[in-house]
């Protein structure tokens, strides 16, 4: 007989079978919510309007008005891939750090870093680097799988740089303000293009034909010319970006925000329309396919969150929740024990689900422990935002790799490229940069500092001068017992002149005086 205790880990056992089985999770998890919570009414354990209130909690979820900024930055994302922009700035980067080792793999680190902050598609963003830089730099003699390591790895760098959807997903689930955590990811975010550009100097250093400099005569600008065309793709998406992150206080050292972020979702959308008709690319097919695209990433995360908040419902309802903090707040080490069991079991699953997923059935089950310990949640989602985006790169099931394999056989078929690419040279050449990426998340774990550093500081309470204030009001209070002290200060009356005013009349009528 199972017993009400037992059940949370069993829930639990089926919750990472039916992920790993390939079903598509949202409805899979919904089953499995629903015939546990029907199997745990019929043991007694809840009464069956526990799960009758579950449409309307549902439904609550759904009216949340921050999850309205996903559809919003996916429009956004999915119209500045079409618009020219990652072409125009991988030419213009390429020929300004070309001569140097590794410039084209620094200028794909630098466009990666900049095409995530306005576009935020993985996919996208991959696709258009390899298609400009992969035969760049196979014609010039760049090694195979520093070449598609960085292409790859650079593409992932959207899922942490702000406007990211991750971090807006984050946010909700841990509610906490989308604005806190977008500065709280600058941090983690430039540290991680600068360890890949570490790392492509250490690669010129020690094997410089691996990364080869592109021959000077090969450029067709240069000069004022070659400068002109990089600033006019940086300049319109900085403006973007600032427009965007700053509206919503998303930025350092802006305190205040003049928008929430699903209205600064609708303006960088309009911004998005704005830019592609600036670069002429703005017709019916491009809109219809950034539409269509939007439409699916949204249904997706709505059908995950109908699917996950059923399970969740059911989950805590047999205190699931208990035995989660119960497992977790035991853990040798404290709050790094906590973290470090956390990540590698986030990293392991990432070999297998999406980040939507990790994000909408795992972290609710994890938020409620990390704040019982008194771990900051923006560092938390941060540090976990951090660790997912290697969910695109582990071989055999990085995302990111088949966009990269797809493209490249495209490219191969088509007669871009002067020689097939191999998976074994994709797969290989991503491992370095996973462990570059997690070697990130133990900076962050042990150096909260580089999140934290962005955040908007606590004003600290001086409580001398707080209790000053208080006797000071207490004083004025005391003063303003007296009935007449308004009419003293109306006519200017000294307190003691007042008084003996106000006595005379009662003694003059004690002594019979009219």
């Amino acid at each position: 007989m199972i017993t009400m205790e037992q059940f949370p880990p069993l829930m639990f056992a089926g919750l990472i079978i039916i992920m790993l089985i390939g079903f598509p999770v949202a409805f899979s998890l919904a089953a499995l919510g629903l015939a546990c919570g029907f199997f745990a009414v019929s043991q007694g354990w809840f009464p069956p309007s526990f799960m009758a209130a579950l449409p309307q909690n549902v439904f609550g979820i759904l009216s949340n008005d921050l999850l309205l900024a996903i559809p919003f930055f996916t429009l956004m994302g999915a119209l500045l891939e079409k618009c020219g922009l990652a072409e125009d700035m991988l030419d213009s980067m390429g020929q300004l750090f070309g001569p140097v080792r590794g410039g084209l793999g620094y200028s794909v680190i630098i466009v990666g870093f900049i095409l995530g902050a306005i576009t935020g598609t993985v996919a996208g963003q991959v696709i258009a680097m390899a298609m400009i830089s992969l035969p760049v730099m196979m014609r010039y003699g760049y090694n195979m799988r520093y070449a598609t390591g960085v292409l790859a790895a650079s593409g992932t760098i959207t899922q942490l740089v702000p406007p990211s959807l991750v971090l807006v997903v984050l946010a909700d689930q841990l509610g906490k303000p989308v604005g806190d955590m977008y500065k709280g990811a600058w941090g983690p975010s430039i540290l991680q293009v600068l360890i890949f550009a570490l790392y492509t100097f250490m690669v010129s250093r020690i094997r410089p034909e691996h990364v080869p400099g592109v021959p000077k005569e090969a450029r067709t600008l240069d000069g004022w010319a070659l400068w002109a065309k990089c600033l006019r793709g940086i300049i319109p998406s900085a403006i973007l970006i600032f427009a965007v992150l700053g509206s919503m206080g998303g930025l350092p050292g802006i305190d205040t925000a003049i928008c929430t972020p699903t209205e600064a979702g609708a303006m960088g959308a309009v911004g998005a329309f704005i830019l592609a008709a600036s670069h002429r690319r703005l017709n019916w097919p491009v809109v219809k396919d950034a539409m269509i695209g939007t439409m699916r990433i949204t249904a997706m995360v709505v059908f995950i969150l109908i699917g996950s908040r059923t399970f969740s419902l059911v989950f805590q309802g047999v205190e699931g929740g208990k035995w989660i903090e119960h497992l977790l707040s035991n853990l040798p080490g404290g709050q790094i024990g906590f973290l470090i069991v956390v990540n590698l079991f986030i990293f392991f699953l990432a070999f297998f689900l999406d980040f939507f997923e990790i994000a909408f059935i795992i972290l609710p089950l994890l938020g409620p422990v990390a704040d019982k310990m008194g771990i900051d949640l923006v560092w938390f989602g941060v540090m976990l935002c951090v660790n997912m985006q290697t969910s695109f790169m582990h071989p055999p099931f990085g995302f990111a790799l088949f966009y990269l394999r797809g493209i490249s056989d495209t490219l191969f078929k088509n007669g871009a490229l002067p020689r097939k690419v191999l998976s074994s040279d994709i797969y290989l050449g991503s491992i370095p940069w996973v462990v570059m990426q997690l070697i990130l998340v133990a900076i962050v774990i042990f150096f909260p500092v580089t999140v934290t550093a962005f955040l908007d500081k606590a004003e600290a309470v001086d409580m001398d001068k707080a209790t000053e204030m208080l006797q000071g009001i207490d004083a004025g209070q005391a003063e303003r017992t007296d009935p007449n002290a308004d009419t003293n200060a109306l006519f200017g009356l000294p307190a003691e002149a007042a008084s003996e005013a106000a006595s005379s009349p009662a003694s003059a009528a004690s002594e019979g005086v009219p």
